[in-house]
C-alpha cells in the first residue's frame, strides 16, 4: 500500500519531486537532500501531500 507524495525544496518551496512511500512501515515524514534545478543545488527536500 504505497501513497504517492511530493518532495517540496525548504529554501524555494517548489515541489520537485514524486516518488512513493509505504505509510504502514514509515510514520515520520520524508526528507532528503536533492538537487533542485532553481535553486541550482543540492538542498534539503521534505513531503508534501
Amino acid at each position: 500500500m504505497a501513497d504517492q507524495i511530493g518532495l517540496q525544496c525548504t529554501e524555494c518551496k517548489r515541489r520537485n519531486y514524486v516518488t512513493t512511500v509505504n505509510k504502514k512501515k514509515q510514520q515520520k515524514k520524508l526528507e532528503k537532500k536533492k538537487y533542485c534545478k532553481w535553486c541550482k543545488g543540492h538542498t534539503l527536500h521534505k513531503e508534501t501531500k
